[in-house]
């Protein structure tokens, strides 16, 4: 095997661990997102981890994050929650600093 095989081989696996942690951090992100968004809505114990898995599945339809946004903006409009677009979105952005940071320090 050549150097330049042993680096793309390296570069390879770098990548597949990088979209697996990527992966891993946004099903994190996404229960902890279905929950906060569960408890705006008044729901809670089964009734929320419910909700949290229906968000993460959501967030699997198409690529990006259009989809759950999509969903829960029509669950909060059906239920008359006001919580603008920018917040749902900060707070989706917080949620995933504090998941990275939890697989970092391997929680």
């Amino acid at each position: 095997m050549t150097t330049f095989d042993k680096r793309e081989e390296g570069l390879e696996n770098r990548f597949a661990h990088d979209e697996g942690l990527k992966f891993k951090a946004t099903a994190r992100r996404d229960r902890a997102f279905g929950l906060f968004i569960a408890d705006l809505l008044g729901k809670s114990g089964d009734e929320a981890t419910a909700y949290a898995d229906d968000v993460i599945k959501s967030n699997l339809a198409k690529p990006g994050d259009d989809d759950m946004f999509e969903k829960v903006r029509a669950d909060l409009d059906a239920a008359s929650v006001d919580f603008s677009d920018h917040l749902m979105r900060k707070k989706a952005e917080e949620l995933m600093a504090g998941a990275v940071e939890s697989i970092d320090k391997g929680e």
